[in-house]
C-alpha cells in the first residue's frame, strides 16, 4: 500500500479519496446537496443581523466581527456567548478559559470540511523561551469551560513525523477538552498521534463528553485521556505509517480513567475502518500516568463494527508492563466486523446482557442529555 504523497493536505481534504470517509453517514445525510450557503454565515444571521447580543461572528475575510477564532473566544468574556464560524481554514492555536461556560460554536455551512482549525505544534516543538510544548501544550485547540457544545467543526493538528525525523516528542493533539457536558456533534478531529485528548480538569473531576456523528483519525493513542465520554454512532479511522515496516502501528484508545471514577470510555454503534494492513492496530492500550499511579483505564466498545485493520486475537496490550490491560475495566458487547471475531476469548472480555444495560450513553451521561437535543 503506497502513502499519500502529502499526509497534511490529505488531512485537511478529507479522510480518504474524494473525503467520502471523512463523514459519517449520518453527517454526509445532513448536509444539503448545495451545502455552501449564499450568505457567509449561512441561517445564522450575521452582525448587521445578529441573532443574539451574545452571538459573534467569525470570518477570514473580515466579513464578521472577528477574523480568528481565538479573537472571538477572547471578547466572549462570561458564559452563554455563541460564535458562528463562517467557512475556511484558520491556521492558529485557540485556548478557552473556563469561564467561559456555556459556549457554542458553529460552522456556518453545517458541513465540517468547511471549517477548519489546524496547528502543528507537537509535544516536542520547540516554545519560544525556551523548552518543548509537551502533549498539552501540543494542543491546536483547548478547551476548558463546562457546557461547551460545538457542531459542523473540524479540530486538526497537521505536524507529520516525516519533517521532523529528530523530533522525539511526537504527540500532537488536535483538540484537548477538559469541561464537564462538552458535547461535539458532526465533527471532526484529525492528526496522527494523540488526535483527541479528552480529559478533565482535574483527577477528582469526572468531567462528561459527548460526541456524536462524529470523525476521529490518527495512528498512536489517537483517543486518550480520563474523562466520562461516550462516542456514539462516531466513525474512528487508523492511518498508515510509512515510518514503521511491521505491526503494530498504533493504538485507538487509550484512557487514563481514575479509579475512582465508575465510567470511562463508552463506545457505541460505531465503527472503525483503517488504511493500514489488515490486523496492524490494537484496539486499545491502558494508559496509567504518573501523576494518577491509581488510575484504573476504563474502555467499553459496544455494537460496533471493527474492521479488519483491528487485531481480533489480540485487540489489547500493555503501554507499561507494571499495569496489565487485564487488570484494567475493558470489555465488549456484541460487536461485529473481521476485527470483532472471537478466537482467543480470554483475549477479549465480553459484558453480559445484564451487565450491558449499565453501559449504555444514559447510565454514563446521568441527568446531562445531550442526545435529546436536535443534532
Amino acid at each position: 500500500m503506497t502513502p499519500p504523497l502529502s499526509r497534511r493536505n490529505f488531512l485537511l481534504a478529507g479522510a480518504a479519496a474524494g473525503g467520502a470517509l471523512a463523514l459519517s453517514t449520518a453527517t454526509a445525510q445532513a448536509a444539503p446537496a448545495d451545502h455552501r450557503p449564499r450568505l457567509p454565515f449561512g441561517r445564522y444571521g450575521s452582525p448587521a443581523a445578529r441573532l443574539t447580543a451574545k452571538t459573534l461572528y467569525v470570518h477570514p475575510g473580515g466579513a464578521g466581527d472577528f477574523t480568528t477564532v481565538q479573537a472571538a473566544v477572547t471578547a466572549a468574556a462570561g458564559p452563554g456567548h455563541t460564535l458562528v464560524i463562517a467557512p475556511g481554514t484558520y491556521r492558529e492555536t485557540v485556548s478557552v478559559d473556563a469561564d467561559r461556560t456555556d459556549m457554542t460554536w458553529l460552522g456556518a455551512s453545517e458541513d465540517p470540511r468547511d471549517v477548519v482549525v489546524v496547528f502543528d505544534n507537537a509535544a516536542g516543538t520547540p516554545k519560544p523561551g525556551g523548552g518543548t510544548h509537551g502533549t498539552s501544550g501540543s494542543a491546536t485547540t483547548t478547551l476548558r469551560p463546562d457546557g461547551f457544545t460545538a457542531r459542523w467543526i473540524t479540530f486538526a493538528n497537521d505536524w507529520l513525523r516525516a519533517d521532523h525525523p529528530g523530533t522525539s516528542g511526537t504527540q500532537a493533539v488536535a483538540l484537548k477538552v477538559q469541561g464537564d457536558r462538552s458535547a461535539f456533534t458532526h465533527c471532526r478531529f484529525l492528526g496522527h498521534q494523540d488526535t483527541l485528548y479528552a480529559d478533565s480538569l482535574s483527577l477528582d473531576t469526572f468531567a462528561r463528553q459527548y460526541f456524536s456523528h462524529c470523525y476521529v483519525e490518527g495512528d498512536v493513542d489517537f483517543v486518550f485521556g480520563r474523562a466520562t465520554a461516550v462516542f456514539a454512532h462516531c466513525h474512528f479511522r487508523t492511518l498508515v505509517r510509512p515510518d514503521l515496516t511491521g505491526a503494530p502501528y498504533g493504538f485507538v484508545f487509550a484512557p487514563s480513567t481514575a479509579g475512582a471514577n465508575p465510567r470511562g470510555y463508552l463506545v457505541t454503534r460505531s465503527r472503525i475502518s483503517s488504511e493500514a494492513p489488515d490486523g496492524y492496530y490494537k484496539l486499545a492500550r491502558p494508559w496509567v500516568p504518573s501523576s494518577d499511579r491509581t488510575a484504573r483505564p476504563m474502555l467499553t466498545v459496544r455494537e460496533t463494527h471493527l474492521g479488519a485493520g483491528i487485531d481480533a486475537v489480540a485487540p489489547y496490550t500493555d503501554m507499561s508492563s507494571g499495569y496489565p490491560w487485564q487488570d484494567q475495566r475493558f470489555a465488549e458487547y456484541r460487536n461485529t466486523g473481521p476485527g470483532a471475531v472471537i478466537t482467543v476469548p480470554e483475549n477479549r472480555p465480553q459484558l453480559t446482557r445484564a451487565q450491558a444495560a449499565s453501559h449504555t450513553r444514559e447510565a454514563y451521561l446521568g441527568d446531562w442529555r445531550p442526545y435529546a437535543r436536535r443534532r
